[in-house]
């Protein structure tokens, strides 16, 4: 199954400048996500990371892979109707390459394990086929 970012702003409350996936490529629930993320040289951060040096915080990649999470987890758990609030609990990452304007992070999403109020799921993301970020993420859920 493939989201638009309409659907995605139907599963995750985040918006401009904070709504860092651009489309769900391949989505199957408890198997594997695969989502997008285009990186432009006009995202409000590079104005003040490196300017010189234009690179994305390592922490909005997190986050980008913590937002693919959240839309894997509303899938796999089969929550479509409900209004979700996910919290960032846990994050153990590793970065092995700097994201710079122009790529295309290509983030994929499976399961550590999946509980019915919380999900711990292992990420990666790629930039061209390379891994460049690896994390383990896990995050709470409430309902609004």
């Amino acid at each position: 199954m493939e989201l638009n970012i309409q659907d995605i702003q139907k599963v995750i409350p985040h918006r401009f400048p904070f709504l860092l996936i651009d489309k769900v490529l391949d989505l199957r629930p408890n198997e594997k996500l695969v989502a997008l993320k285009n990186v432009s040289v006009n995202e409000p951060y590079f104005v003040g990371h490196f300017p010189d040096e234009k690179v994305m915080p390592g922490v909005l990649i997190i986050e980008a892979m913590a937002q693919a999470a959240c839309i894997y987890f509303y899938y796999s758990k089969n929550c479509q109707g409900k209004n979700l609030i996910y919290y960032l609990a846990r994050v153990e990452a590793k970065f092995k390459s700097p994201v710079i304007p122009g790529d295309q992070l290509k983030i994929e999403v499976t399961t550590v394990k999946l509980l019915a109020r919380a999900g711990f799921l292992k990420t990666q993301a790629f930039v061209n086929d390379k891994v460049v970020a690896e994390a383990e993420i896990g995050f709470g859920v409430k309902e609004v």
